[in-house]
């Protein structure tokens, strides 16, 4: 899994469409190995990411849980924390 694609699902407050539309980028820049398509390549591109986008959000709509929502900033932290056990850097 590219590492840039961030869990959407069960937060408070809720993924925007923003944070949609940049996982679904994320997705297809990792699948189609390319960062920039070429002028010939963007529409198919743009309609990927278009396309993956709506799949997410349809997906994040239908998703039930009993688990409590997360808190973004809590989460932000533990990765953090996480990070500098893993590179030794400060947290």
């Amino acid at each position: 899994m590219c590492r840039n694609i961030r869990q959407l699902h069960n937060f408070e407050p809720p993924a925007t469409s923003d944070e949609v539309r940049a996982a679904a980028l994320q997705y297809v820049r990792k699948v189609s190995g390319s960062t920039k398509p070429s002028q010939a390549n963007q529409a198919a591109f743009d309609e990927a990411v278009d396309a993956i986008a709506h799949a997410t959000q349809h997906l994040l709509d239908h998703l039930t849980t009993t688990a409590p929502p997360k808190d973004r900033e809590v989460e932000r932290a533990k990765a953090r924390a996480r990070n500098a056990v893993r590179f030794g850097t400060p947290a």
